[in-house]
């Protein structure tokens, strides 16, 4: 494991498991406050309340780190090796792409302490406290264990607070847990093994406040709290490689070694078998070096991933690193989160039940649009007027506020009433005008003692009417009828029963709604008020509902080989719920973070692979989660917005963190952030990612071949005692033009057809498979065979070395162009797509460098410095007969590997 969860989870006591007067003997406090003495003691011994900053590398040794690569050092190799030779353009050119790719990677880097400020940054500002019984509002950070912290509607709480005291408290604690709904907190101790989101006795830093008013006493501060664990996880993760860096690198080390062997062994050879003179044969042992040195390599993939990066962009992901997008080419396990990920959270009415009645409600969200349907046909609300009243007691029995700014529809107030509140819109019910006809005179709150709010309203006649709404089965108790087409009769409680119960598994949570005459000249309502003599209205079912791009973009990913796996902070049965609308998981089995606390590392990875849905799930869960899936050998993406997911986005291989409604945290912490918040931009994001890695592979089957064909003239050059057929300036001249010119537009091609229907490419495989290894040598060797017996050729027939190294340079480039064509598709024959079309860029490419190419042979300048001969059109027809004949040579064996049924190598 890459962390001690112990380290961080016991640190400090589980407060929860403390009755409030057992917290307060042990942080020895009262009610009244800590004194000024006692908080200047306590403040030596904790420190200030704020996370401590990250020791971070200086800057001089972030940038040097990004040179730390075999590729690079390749790069540097060859500007020295140019530079030894005195070519100081091209040696500055390739020093240049050096530096170009180290400012970018230095620009990107630093991702973890940008997570750990972020995280900084949640802390409130400022907190209300009580000291020697004095209140007093103080900077947040000046709070110490043992203080006494007021809290009210609005506030963000500034430590972690074990409660004294409350009253209708409700804290919305989504970004630390993943719930959408507000907790309501209570006072009563809870188990100590219980997850975060069910120790209702306590307030967690940096959680907002969104209804009623409590008191608590601090128990951890700074790095002791929740938000302060979380940072010290972040802190501990280690960041992976991606597969494509890793397979570079390891490409890069044994093509290193290849090179250095080469070199040394032509330099021996030459100097001790054939005697030539030391510096000729050492400038050919260079030579033959700058010649296998694909030195335009690495600045291709930088431009592929950049492009990549482009199209992302274009399709709502934004890539914070370049190896993040083939990363997700890779991927087999996607790890994400519910809330606000995979569902909108906007908590919607789905169902409607009355004692005739159930209604489905379309729409989601708190934009009141939607209609209403039974049995999947349309219905008219009009109909059915014992829903209108339910739709009434919703919207009156309601301390929420709906409004719209532009396009956007907000709630003030908690979550569930402004679903109503929607709800009763929906029906064409005006809130303004209802208050009005209905105004409230009295209101009994709602509390987790009772589990109901009542609200008293008296029409212009006088004539008083109590609703009530609440958990159901509080509710059910309180009625003796039900309301059936506008006449009481009596109830069935067990109708009422099954329905609640059927509700429930399908993830909803449940409101139930009465009402009741009041009696005459009532003006206040007590507890005893709501006891008895209500008559049930209904029932409305209330979800997060899973967002429809969602569940088609979970298709896709099953499609694509990618298992989805659901991590959340809800309960099991909402989990499970949505998780079958998805097609995530069978809608039954599921597993809870308590009951990860109990498995050991074995067993989590067994369950990592077999389970799909995990609930109740703390911070450390999903970090160990998505490490356990990567121990089975997966390659793992995690999505997420809160600052719970933070841990885990980073250890990913890839994180992928929503941007509107996701946390600043989560978007340091990620390699990529989705700017619509849909899920199904992964998909998109994965299709390009394979895109890339494709594109990738054509690159370098393309490029390789090239230094392969050079090297192996000058090789043969030497071993039979000639003339070298090619100068190091015209290797450096092909290297450069066919790479800005021809590699480059490999970078811009399509995704191949059926990139989504295949699995992932194995991350720990070779960048080059075995036949791509035997295609590079057979390119290779028609390369240098057809070249060589050109100049073989020439020379025979009188022609001048410098004709004859013409004809080598112009022959290899046309070889690299027929060959591009063949590189487009490296199984599928041209003709079988799009033909010598379909990438503008390739024809582009190919004009420019013909045009150089004519500049090279025939200006007299170019001749000069280049050591050029004009050719004649005879000598331009072998030069071309040659490259056609390669082209039909690898286009025959890609029929031969079609034939073997290979698809895809």
């Amino acid at each position: 494991m890459l962390y001690d969860s112990n380290l961080i989870v016991d640190k400090t006591p589980a407060w929860h498991n403390y009755s409030a007067e057992q917290v307060v003997q042990e942080l020895a406090t009262d009610q009244s406050g800590l004194s000024q003495s006692e908080v200047k003691l306590r403040m030596e011994k904790y420190g200030a309340n704020r996370l401590k900053p990250p020791k971070s590398e200086s800057v001089v040794i972030r940038f040097l780190l990004q040179f730390h690569n075999v590729l690079i050092y390749i790069l540097l190799g060859a500007s020295i090796a140019t530079a030894l030779l005195e070519h100081w353009v091209d040696s500055g050119v390739i020093l240049g792409v050096v530096i170009i790719n180290a400012v970018i990677g230095f620009i990107q880097e630093g991702k973890a302490e940008k997570a750990l400020n972020a995280i900084r940054r949640m802390l409130s500002l400022n907190a209300i406290v009580l000291r020697a019984g004095q209140r007093a509002q103080i900077p947040a950070e000046q709070l110490v264990p043992g203080d006494i912290v007021l809290l009210q509607s609005g506030d963000k709480v500034p430590a972690d607070i074990r409660l004294l005291s409350c009253k209708n408290l409700r804290i919305e604690e989504a970004a630390l847990t993943g719930e959408s709904v507000a907790v309501e907190k209570s006072i009563p101790a809870v188990d100590a093994v219980t997850a975060i989101g069910d120790r209702f006795c306590m307030a967690y830093s940096g959680t907002l406040v969104v209804y009623g008013q409590g008191m608590g006493v601090v128990v951890a501060t700074g790095q002791d709290t929740e938000i302060g664990r979380i940072s010290q996880m972040i802190a501990q993760v280690d960041k992976l490689v991606s597969p494509l860096l890793r397979q570079m690198a390891i490409f890069g080390r044994w093509l290193t070694i290849a090179i250095l062997l080469l070199a040394v062994s032509i330099f021996v050879y030459g100097f001790l078998l054939h005697d030539y003179p030391l510096g000729e044969i050492f400038m050919a042992a260079v030579s033959m070096a700058i010649a296998a040195i694909p030195e335009g390599l690495p600045a291709i993939m930088t431009i592929t991933l950049a492009l990549g990066v482009q199209n992302m962009a274009r399709r709502s992901a934004i890539v914070r690193r370049l190896p993040a997008v083939e990363t997700l080419g890779a991927v087999t396990v996607i790890c994400t989160d519910k809330t606000g990920t995979l569902t909108r959270n906007e908590m919607t009415v789905q169902s409607i039940i009355t004692a005739h009645d159930q209604l489905q409600v379309g729409g989601v969200g708190y934009a009141p649009e939607g209609g209403f349907s039974r049995d999947g046909k349309e219905v008219a609300i009009t109909d059915y007027a014992d829903m209108l009243e339910l739709f009434r007691a919703g919207l009156l029995c309601n301390d929420a506020s709906l409004c719209q700014r532009g396009e956007i529809w907000e709630i003030q107030g908690d979550p569930t009433e402004g679903a109503l509140i929607t709800l009763a819109m929906k029906a064409d019910l005006d809130s303004v005008f209802e208050q009005k006809a209905l105004p409230r005179t009295d209101v009994i709150p709602f509390e987790s003692e009772h589990r109901f709010m009542a609200t008293l309203h008296h029409d212009h006649a006088g004539q008083g009417l109590i609703y009530v709404k609440g958990a159901p089965e509080k509710v059910l108790a309180m009625c003796s009828h039900q309301r059936i087409e506008g006449k009481d009769q009596p109830i069935q409680s067990d109708f009422w029963h099954d329905a609640i119960s059927a509700a429930s598994e399908t993830g909803q949570r449940i409101l139930a709604m009465a009402s009741r005459r009041a009696q005459e000249k009532q003006q206040t309502l007590a507890l005893s008020d709501a006891e008895a003599g209500f008559t049930l209205l209904g029932l409305v079912g209330i979800i997060d509902p899973p967002r429809e791009e969602a569940i088609t973009a979970v298709q896709q990913c099953h499609a694509a080989g990618i298992q989805v796996k659901m991590i959340t902070g809800d309960h099991r049965i909402t989990a499970c719920a949505i998780g079958a609308k998805l097609g995530i998981g069978d809608g039954q089995r599921a597993i809870t973070g308590v009951e990860l606390d109990k498995m050991d590392d074995a067993q989590l990875r067994q369950v990592a692979v077999d389970v799909e849905i995990f609930a109740r799930a703390n911070p450390e869960h999903k970090l160990r989660l998505v490490t356990a899936l990567q121990e089975n050998g997966a390659v793992v993406a995690m999505t997420g917005d809160g600052v719970n997911d933070a841990p885990a986005l980073k250890r990913a291989d890839i994180g992928v963190a929503m941007g509107h409604k996701g946390t600043e945290v989560a978007k340091e912490a990620a390699e990529m952030v989705l700017t619509d918040d849909n899920f199904a931009s992964i998909t998109h994001a994965v299709e390009e990612g394979r895109t890339v890695y494709d594109n990738i592979r054509k690159t370098v089957v393309y490029i390789i071949p090239t230094s392969g064909g050079e090297a192996g003239i000058l090789i043969l050059a030497i071993i039979l005692g000639m003339a070298l057929p090619i100068t190091p300036v015209q290797i450096l001249w092909i290297n450069m033009v066919t790479t800005v010119t021809l590699a480059i537009s490999l970078s811009f091609e399509r995704p191949e057809s059926g990139v989504m229907s295949r699995p992932p490419h194995d991350p720990n495989a070779s960048i080059l498979s075995g036949f791509l290894v035997w295609r590079i040598v057979f390119v290779s060797l028609l390369m240098i065979s057809g070249s060589f017996a050109l100049y073989i050729w020439e020379t025979m027939q009188g022609s001048s070395v410098e004709w004859g190294r013409t004809v080598v340079v112009n022959t290899l480039v046309m070889c690299e162009i027929v060959y591009l064509f063949n590189c487009r598709y490296l199984v599928a024959s041209v003709y079988s797509r799009q033909g010598f079309l379909g990438n503008r860029y390739v024809l582009l490419a190919i004009g420019l460098l013909l045009v150089l190419q004519l500049l090279f042979t025939y200006s007299p300048i170019m001749q000069q410095l280049f050591g050029t001969a004009a050719l004649d059109a005879a000598a331009w027809g072998r030069i071309i007969v040659v490259s056609i004949v390669l082209f039909l040579l690898i286009e025959l064996e890609k029929f031969l590997l079609r034939k073997r049924g290979i698809k895809n190598l």
